[in-house]
């Protein structure tokens, strides 16, 4: 199972660096010719005798229409700890052996007026394997045709996939991007899936892409309309405190947050969605 699992994370692993690629480079372009702010790249791997293999490539820029936003992939294998093999799906059969691979990204803009996104994308398998991934908008101050455009963008990637996934992956991230302890939304959603292993890999591959196209076509253009909008100290205020949910979301229920710690990956890769400023 995991030869087979190896050879699929290696072609997972080549879309996801390709689609970073493209992101970063359209994420570049977003603050003007000849701005300052590149994205910086940092390379990373354990130890040879860690129980963790492989590595991943971090991509890290501050900028001025940007505020903070990161691009990370990676491509691990090993062995899971004690607390990873009890909350893995197929662990405890594989003896915690598991492949994983996936591009996380997180952008924090810094116009109040233009949104926060997510995106994750990623393939993992231990006794079985599957596939996983989402993206959602988070605005302080939510604009409603970006809110169609955005959900328009994945709609037309998930019927790509299969009737009804849209709906399905809509419903899905609003109950996962939720703060029960605020009883309220982290913002206006999008699509989440887990634990889709269905029998066509190639198909499941073509999503991931699909969505990863999506993504890269809708939320620059958004950007874009946005970031040049004047604001003033009051949405500047909003905006940070919409910041300090995110922070509360990502740290106490986020599943990517949750691996990084259970595989004990870079913290500095796994933590990178957290925002430059926020408050309380």
């Amino acid at each position: 199972m995991l030869t087979q699992a190896s050879e699929r994370a290696q072609q997972a692993t080549r879309l996801f660096e390709d689609l970073q690629s493209r992101i970063c480079a359209r994420f570049e372009g977003l603050e003007g010719a000849g701005a300052r702010a590149h994205f910086e790249s940092t390379r990373w791997s354990k130890p040879a005798e860690h129980r963790l293999k492989g590595g991943g490539h971090m991509r890290l820029m501050r900028g001025a229409v940007l505020e903070k936003v990161g691009v990370n992939v990676s491509h691990v294998w090993g062995t899971l700890s004690d607390a990873g093999i009890a909350q893995l799906p197929g662990a405890k059969e594989s003896a915690g052996e598991f492949v994983a691979c996936g591009i996380s990204l997180v952008a924090h803009p810094a116009n109040p007026h233009a949104p926060t996104a997510h995106m994750n994308l990623r393939y993992l398998a231990t006794s079985i394997d599957w596939i996983g991934g989402g993206s959602d908008l988070t605005p302080a101050i939510e604009y409603p045709e970006d809110t169609a455009a955005f959900h328009g963008a994945l709609r037309a990637a998930c019927d790509s996939y299969r009737a009804n996934a849209y709906e399905e992956y809509r419903d899905w991230c609003d109950r996962y991007f939720f703060l029960p302890h605020r009883n309220e939304r982290r913002g206006v959603g999008g699509i989440f899936f887990d634990n889709l292993h269905g029998a066509d890999w190639p198909a499941d591959l073509t999503f991931l892409k699909s969505v990863g196209e999506a993504f890269l076509g809708v939320y620059p253009a958004i950007l874009e309309r946005r970031i040049a909008m004047p604001f003033d100290a009051a949405d500047r205020a909003r905006q940070l405190a919409k910041r300090g949910r995110y922070v509360e979301f990502n740290l106490v229920y986020d599943r990517g947050t949750r691996f990084g710690f259970m595989t004990d990956a870079n913290p500095e890769a796994y933590l990178m969605s957290l925002p430059p400023l926020a408050s309380w």
